[in-house]
């Protein structure tokens, strides 16, 4: 199946609900904590009138949802993109909405303009950093002889 055959489609503020229950279900599945869809869909509706966020969708009635954050880079003419999630109903995985979800995350991040396209993995996750390292992303800058990590600490 092509990408075309599972178009995605970059969510409107009137999508909120719709992302949000996705996101939702998403922490649900993996025992992550999550505000609810109420609280998440109130975020969402904000944050998809701008355009630091970015929430794709694919499939009809929508069955998989993408979020990029997009914020200025020194390093960089364009934006540093971060793809935070990448999700797809369980028992539609393997039929390449994730596939059409991050081409066109990749798609969206070249046309404005960025250089990189980064997205964090849990390193037990093999079966995600599986997906990702199909699709060319590496967790090892070229000629450098470790994995690069991500560190991040709690602030509330």
């Amino acid at each position: 199946m092509s990408q075309q055959e599972h178009p995605a489609r970059q969510a409107r503020p009137s999508d909120a609900a719709v992302v949000a229950e996705l996101l939702d279900a998403f922490n649900r599945e993996f025992d992550t904590p999550t505000p609810g869809t109420d609280v998440l869909t109130a975020r969402l509706r904000r944050l998809l009138a701008g355009d630091d966020l970015v929430a794709l969708l694919t499939g009809e009635p929508a069955v998989g949802v993408a979020v990029l954050t997009f914020r200025p880079d020194v390093w960089h003419d364009g934006p540093s993109v971060v793809l935070d999630e990448l999700y797809v109903r369980p028992g539609l995985r393997g039929q390449r909405f994730g596939h059409a979800l991050l081409e066109e995350a990749c798609r969206l991040s070249r046309e404005r303009g960025a250089a990189i396209l980064a997205i964090n993995v849990d390193g037990e996750d093999t079966d995600t950093r599986r997906f990702y390292e199909a699709h060319g992303f590496a967790n090892i800058e070229p000629g450098a002889p470790e994995p690069m990590f991500h560190y991040y600490r709690a602030l509330a």
